[in-house]
């Protein structure tokens, strides 16, 4: 569904579906990747300002573990939509494959074994 359908109303998907795209969007660009690079570097050169050494790791390690859990949480959640995408865009061009080999096969009787054939992979990741 394009993003000028979703304007208008016409998007069904749920409100976190559709926070995962705008996240996807955002992260996957390199002005993101400049705002990580920027965290990284405002806390090396705090250094001088915390007592503790322990704390300034601590800092930048409890930082990137937050994010790193909820980009791996978001970014899986694409990857998963993106592939039932793709396989549902596979299943309907086989389905019309088969259709044209079905109507094929009343002039070669091999085709027939290959439209079941193809007709019984159609869905499979679902039963596997």
């Amino acid at each position: 569904m394009g993003t000028e359908e979703a304007a208008r109303g016409g998007d069904d998907r749920s409100v976190f579906d559709r926070f995962v795209e705008s996240a996807e969007s955002v992260v996957t660009r390199a002005p993101f990747f400049l705002v990580c690079a920027g965290i990284v570097v405002a806390w090396a050169v705090s250094l001088p300002l915390w007592a503790d050494l322990k704390a300034w790791q601590v800092a930048i390690h409890t930082v990137a573990s937050v994010q790193s859990l909820l980009l791996l949480a978001l970014l899986e959640n694409a990857g998963r939509r993106a592939e039932e995408a793709s396989q549902e865009k596979l299943n309907v061009l086989a389905e019309a494959l088969a259709d044209l080999m079905e109507s094929r096969a009343r002039d070669d009787e091999r085709l027939g074994e290959s439209v079941q054939r193809l007709r019984d992979a159609v869905g499979l990741e679902d039963r596997h």
